[in-house]
């Protein structure tokens, strides 16, 4: 769904169409080890279809609640099942009890299942046609869902999840008929999970700016959600600070929920322990934080180091540099 990005030179039809011949599929590898690698990754195929993917489903949800009718594709289904699995993982692997408060090292042996199974568990989401890419796509997946040594999860490994989907997307696993199903659906449990994951194992936010950063652990939800609520005959930002808004609306609004699950997760006044949020709420309409979110998410995800430094290129998304 890149693809349908002008930048990225091909459209999803025409990946479902060719995904076998065109990719020699590979496991991704670490390419940024230095700061002066940045430049490789702005000028990357990878970053033009990565950043094409987000602003394709950012326009797909515009104006759309979470509560709405959309196509729900067997691959979605499928998706969901293979998230309900990790969920159920959890369930089956409580805490230990340890004398540090946070960082479980019980999330350990629930990452190493995924480790073994991420393969067969990826394959079961590709068409027959798109088999052998598993085992590129799986390390996406791997990712995604926090680093096992530090016990941590932030705003790379949910960029990971978003790779595990663009890629998907580029073998013709999904359509550009799924795009809603993808962020209200797919993405949707997605966040279930890894609130789940962090409260349950206390991981550590990766790189964390304290108050300064947007949230602890999530990005892209803000973005997706703050579409959702351009042009709202009512809502404006100043409300999502309001308890009873909130409370009213996160079933159909994505940013909402996340407001929700920071107002459960931390005490005391927001615009303390939540001060960019808190600054956002001052924006006058939905499309200008819309536009902010993601020229902050460049900013400060895709153009920092210690987060892009983990990110995995391999065939589906190349380091190579855009094609002119």
């Amino acid at each position: 769904m890149a693809d349908t990005e002008p930048q990225s030179g091909s459209s999803t039809e025409d990946d479902a169409a060719n995904a076998p011949a065109t990719f020699s599929f590979v496991v991704p590898k670490k390419e940024i080890s230095m700061v002066p690698d940045m430049g490789k990754w702005r000028r990357s195929q990878a970053y033009a279809d990565y950043m094409g993917f987000i602003l394709t489903l950012n326009e797909g949800v515009k104006r759309k609640k979470l509560t709405c009718e959309y196509k729900v594709s067997e691959t979605v289904e499928k998706l969901l099942d293979l998230l309900g699995t990790l969920d159920r993982w959890i369930d089956e692997t409580p805490p230990v009890d340890q004398p540090s408060r946070f960082g479980n090292k019980a999330y350990r042996t629930w990452y190493s299942k995924l480790d073994q199974e991420a393969e067969a568990l990826v394959a079961t989401v590709l068409p027959e046609s798109s088999a052998p890419a598993a085992q590129e796509i799986a390390v996406y997946l791997k990712e995604a869902v926090g680093n096992a040594t530090r016990i941590d999860y932030g705003t790379g490994h949910e960029a990971a999840f978003a790779a595990f989907l663009c890629c998907l997307c580029k073998v013709g696993a999904l359509r550009v008929d799924d795009q809603m199903a993808m962020v209200f659906r797919v993405f949707n449990r997605y966040l279930e999970v890894m609130r789940k994951l962090q409260k349950t194992y206390r991981m550590e936010p990766a790189g964390s700016q304290g108050v300064w950063g947007l949230d602890d652990f999530q990005f892209l939800p803000f973005i997706w959600g703050s579409a959702q609520l351009v042009d709202h005959p009512t809502l404006e930002p100043r409300h999502f600070i309001e308890d009873k808004v909130v409370n009213e609306h996160y079933p159909d609004y994505m940013f909402l929920e996340c407001i929700k699950f920071i107002n459960e997760m931390k005490t005391g006044p927001f615009a303390e322990h939540s001060n960019q949020l808190w600054n956002i709420s001052a924006v006058p309409n939905w499309a200008k934080v819309n536009q902010g979110l993601i020229r902050m998410y460049k900013a400060e995800c895709l153009e920092k180091f210690p987060v892009i430094q983990h990110f995995k290129f391999g065939s589906l998304l190349s380091v190579q540099p855009v094609k002119p």
